[in-house]
């Protein structure tokens, strides 16, 4: 079996330059976006969320981006979840994209607020039948005892919402990241990365390079 410290990859597809860099973060996420989805990136919308209690112990997991705009960028959860928890006492968070196709990763820092709740109506509308039935039937992050309570919820509540309308449960809606750094990370060969990080100081976006 190969050593995990031998495990290694070199990266030689791009660079990064200070001159290629737009003014603000939002255009650059933009066109780093539109490459990743026409790459064929596998659940390209995929990132790590960072979050925090208020005694600064942290936890992480992944979830979907659901939109953004120079507002922000937004995910859907439970409220009550594990994570909710800790954006209630704690509304500072981290979200990362890891492209390894293009050997890119943006790391994104900020401030964490609920969207609307007509924002979070219009996007559980959209939802799939089963996933606005399994926002009902899991109580995110508690503990159960078996499957088999979650597979009785779905039962019951299928036979309750039956030929009716699934609205949003008041537990369930979306969150906005609203940044204040931006790094954008592109891989390069014997680990000399190029990382340029936009940081918001006085309400303007300042460009700085960063050592690997």
């Amino acid at each position: 079996m190969e050593s995990i410290a031998n495990i290694r990859q070199d990266y030689k597809m791009q660079t990064l330059d200070e001159t290629d860099a737009p003014a603000d973060p939002f255009a650059m996420f933009d066109s780093w976006w539109q490459q990743a989805v026409s790459s064929d990136i596998n659940e390209v919308n995929a990132m790590t969320l960072a979050t925090a209690t208020p005694d600064g112990k942290p936890s992480a997991r992944i979830v979907l981006l659901k939109g953004y705009t120079k507002d922000g960028f937004v995910f859907f959860t439970n409220y009550q979840s594990h994570k909710g928890k800790e954006l209630a006492e704690n509304n500072q968070a981290s979200i990362v994209f890891f492209w390894k196709e293009l050997e890119r990763q943006v790391r994104i820092e900020g401030t964490i607020e609920k969207v609307a709740e007509s924002e979070s109506d219009e996007y559980f509308r959209s939802r799939p039948t089963g996933s606005k039935i399994g926002a009902w039937a899991s109580p995110q992050s508690a503990v159960i005892p078996s499957r088999d309570i979650l597979e009785q919820n779905v039962t019951e509540l299928e036979k309750s919402f039956d030929g009716k309308e699934i609205d949003r449960p008041e537990h369930w809606g979306g969150y906005r990241l609203i940044p204040d750094m931006v790094e954008f990370w592109q891989g390069r060969p014997s680990r000399l990365h190029d990382r340029l990080v936009y940081k918001l100081e006085e309400k303007e976006w300042k460009l700085v390079r960063l050592a690997p």
